[in-house]
């Protein structure tokens, strides 16, 4: 096992891979497609992602937390430690997400909408295996943790 830098420096190298970026693609589409048909209502009020105000973590594997910061546009203010301490995502912007077309899948599946609690838990759990068999697949060490402490693996 690898320690934490080694392990941050070997998923950055792995999300830049045309193939494993793919994968992970080909996961949040299927996702996109699974809520489109569900519909679930978005307020876009921010609240999902103040973790402590609404009693929640949002946990992601190392590969999506990489892929994340290789294709984030502001990439060093995301991940300094202050920010990264916060209550909230540090990707957050006002009540809209700075990252919204690269997040997580973990993102891509919670709503606020209290209809959409069981087939959105159903769905993370179903492409969550997808992700897992994508670090299998690439060789890339597999990690699931919160959001925040993963992005601090970077920040170091």
């Amino acid at each position: 096992m690898l320690d934490d830098a080694h392990l941050a420096r070997n998923w950055i190298e792995a999300a830049a891979r045309p193939e494993v970026r793919a994968g992970l693609e080909a996961v949040y589409a299927a996702a996109a497609s699974a809520i489109a048909d569900r519909g679930p209502a978005c307020w876009a009020s921010g609240r999902c992602c103040n973790f402590e105000k609404t009693g929640h973590l949002l946990y992601v594997t190392g590969l999506e937390a990489a892929y994340t910061v290789v294709n984030s546009r502001d990439r060093h203010a995301a991940l300094s430690l202050p920010v990264l301490k916060g209550p909230g995502c540090p990707f957050q912007s006002g009540n809209l997400c700075g990252v919204h077309e690269i997040k997580p899948l973990g993102c891509r599946v919670y709503f606020c909408d209290r209809s959409a609690q069981q087939w959105q838990n159903d769905l993370n759990e179903r492409l969550l295996a997808e992700v897992r068999a994508i670090h299998d697949r690439h060789g890339v060490e597999y990690r699931y943790g919160e959001w925040r402490a993963m992005l601090a693996a970077f920040a170091a």
